[in-house]
């Protein structure tokens, strides 16, 4: 009858396997080191407000080009308000005239990023050399 014969118990492995938590975690450091550098890519030029904010001050009123990003969709240019779909039109003969082509953006509380952007994208199509952006 050897082969009722109970055998030892043997002992179940009590210590947990460090080795899957180990490779997520080395994965998930590559992929932050990867997606890091992308964060803070940007296709918006900034000038930080030191001495271009002074030179900018200076420039006329006339010269330069207000626009303003409403949260109910229109955009004001110059103290105009004007539908979205008639921002072409109402600033491309204003940058063709002016000789700066300076263009302050201004945006409300409540806009979207996305709208916002389109206004500046918009209006670096349309021909202007330098935009600011303005906050509050």
């Amino acid at each position: 009858m050897a082969r009722f014969k109970r055998r030892p118990a043997t002992e179940g492995i009590f210590e947990p396997n460090m080795t899957p938590l180990i490779d997520v975690s080395l994965v998930l450091v590559v992929i932050l080191m990867v997606a890091t550098p992308l964060a803070f890519q940007s296709s918006i030029l900034l000038k930080s407000a030191g001495a271009e904010g002074r030179q900018a001050r200076s420039v006329e009123r006339s010269a330069r080009i207000d626009l303003g990003v409403l949260a109910d969709g229109n955009v004001r240019v110059n103290r105009m308000t004007v539908p979205r779909a008639a921002l072409a039109a109402t600033l491309g003969p204003l940058l063709q005239a002016s000789g700066a082509r300076v263009v302050v953006v201004r945006c409300e509380d409540g806009v979207p990023h996305g709208d916002f952007v389109g206004v500046i994208d918009e209006a670096k199509t349309l021909g202007a050399a330098e935009i600011a952006v303005v906050g509050r």
